[in-house]
């Protein structure tokens, strides 16, 4: 319990109508999980305007709302006793609001936040795994779930909506928590999921295509981004990828000490890749040899940024080296998968077929992927690629990345990957017009992913390398509103134990 006052603080209120005394039970976005005494947000979404529920909120009990225009038609026998805060972004201020009442957890751990196309997951659960080694008890806001110290909890989205991300991070602070690592998606960053927290560090990775079906334009998208960095206080840093292009825009108007991370020097920290192979890479990082499980040049700059992140917060370099040798991989990033792993053949000298499990369903990180593949394979090595593209999401990335897979594979499996409320058919239709028609006949198109998993394995001499792109660490397919259970690694095994 709360008074009003207090959770407005930092909150710029243009009117008030009512006291501002009065206690406060819990705060809400959805008018169906009102009681007495909660505090409304009538949060303008994408599909849904809050104001619509104002009365509805008013009816089961709501103390006091909070808005951008006050309805004119309300319940007036409660309406009187309702005061109502009229704000001009109810995001903005749910984020405030959400930090006061849980008692601005932020700025009682050292939370660091990453923004970029890809790499998030790799490096903030690189990050998690690292402070833990290192003897410090941190929480994780990530796409794989939310960790505090060794309990984990279940995630829904990249990142969490602004009253789960404070809840979250009291109970982190109760708890002992001295870190978090939070991956800080585009439309978290668009809807101001983040408004209210007090970051001590933000990470740049790369920013490439991606998820315009919601932001529309690339450069709506990449005001999201941006925006994460303008709002970085003073004291905190920033850390940006040199080796993206985007990375001064990125940072033009940031207030934080800005640090740089690349593999071409001079930058304030650098890597430089000494061998690949596919149980992992050695590195020349920041002028020391380590050797990593993680694989391509994409995760040597993802582990730079864990290393850099970790010396920027006071962490002994020594240290850092010796724990950065033992993190292991990333659920479903860069997984593989032997055949001769999970059914020895009965003559060593037989080679087996590696399956590699990777999420990306960018047209960058398939890029990114299949070419590490292609410079850690022999020259007589196939690669088969089982790629599909979510529906309901950005349509332009569909072509583009069939075309990728088909210019960079041998044989290319086309399938479903989330198909949500679209025809898999459509969203194939849709790929299969980045296919050279000189090209069709080592596509194949297999709608159902199970089928198209076994197929593109079936097409596998010993030796060869199947690429199952899209889903990575995801144990579900979402049909038409439903999240059936799938898990691409399941399958693997259970083709390779057969």
């Amino acid at each position: 319990m709360a008074k009003l006052h207090d959770i407005l603080q930092g909150i710029e209120v243009i009117q008030r109508q009512g006291a501002d005394d009065i206690p406060v039970h819990a705060l809400q976005f959805d008018s169906r999980r009102i009681e007495k005494n909660d505090l409304f947000f009538a949060v303008t979404g994408t599909q849904i305007d809050g104001h619509r529920f104002i009365g509805q909120a008013i009816e089961q009990g709501a103390g006091a709302i909070i808005c951008q225009r006050i309805p004119t038609e309300l319940p007036e026998t409660k309406c009187v006793e309702t005061t109502f805060i009229l704000v001009k972004n109810v995001s903005i201020a749910l984020g405030i609001a959400a930090s006061n009442f849980h008692g601005n957890p932020s700025r009682k751990l050292r939370l660091l936040g990453i923004t970029g196309t890809n790499g998030k997951t790799t490096t903030v659960t690189s990050l998690f795994r690292l402070f833990t080694k290192l003897g410090h008890k941190a929480g994780l806001l990530s796409t794989i779930g939310n960790q505090i110290g060794d309990h984990t909890i279940a995630a829904s989205h990249t990142t969490p909506d602004a009253l789960q991300i404070n809840r979250l991070l009291r109970q982190m602070v109760e708890e002992g928590c001295e870190y978090c690592f939070m991956e800080a998606s585009s439309h978290a960053l668009s809807q101001h999921r983040t408004a209210g927290l007090m970051f001590s560090g933000g990470i740049f990775s790369n920013l490439t295509q991606d998820h315009l079906d919601y932001h529309v334009t690339f450069e709506q998208y990449l005001q999201a981004k941006k925006s994460f960095f303008d709002s970085l206080p003073e004291n905190a840093f920033a850390l940006i990828n040199a080796d993206d292009h985007n990375a001064e825009f990125m940072v033009q108007d940031c207030q934080a000490r800005k640090y740089y991370y690349g593999t071409r020097p001079p930058q304030d920290f650098t890597v430089r890749v000494l061998g690949s192979h596919f149980d992992g890479m050695d590195l020349d990082m920041d002028g020391s040899k380590i050797h990593t499980e993680l694989i391509g040049r994409f995760n040597a700059s993802n582990l730079l940024a864990v290393y850099a992140s970790a010396i920027l917060f006071g962490q002994s370099k020594d240290r850092v080296f010796t724990a950065l040798e033992g993190l292991g991989n990333v659920p479903g990033r860069f997984e593989s998968v032997h055949s001769k792993s999970v059914q020895p053949r009965s003559r060593e000298t037989d080679q087996d077929i590696t399956a590699i499990i990777d999420y990306a369903h960018t047209p960058d990180a398939l890029k990114n992927v299949l070419e590490t593949i292609h410079h850690i394979k022999d020259h007589n090595q196939r690669v088969i690629t089982v790629v599909g593209t979510g529906g309901n999401r950005d349509r332009a990335k569909r072509p583009l990345m069939a075309r990728i897979a088909d210019t960079l594979s041998h044989k290319v499996v086309l399938t479903s990957d989330n198909p949500r409320w679209e025809e898999p058919f459509q969203i194939l239709h849709d790929m299969q017009q980045g296919i050279d028609s000189q090209e069709e006949e080592k596509v194949i198109t297999i709608p159902e992913r199970r089928e198209a998993i076994r197929t593109a394995l079936q097409l596998a001499d010993p030796g060869d390398i199947v690429l199952v792109a899209g889903k990575g660490h995801e144990t579900y397919q979402e049909i038409k509103g439903v999240r059936n259970y799938f898990d691409d690694k399941e399958v693997i095994m259970e083709f390779f134990r057969e």
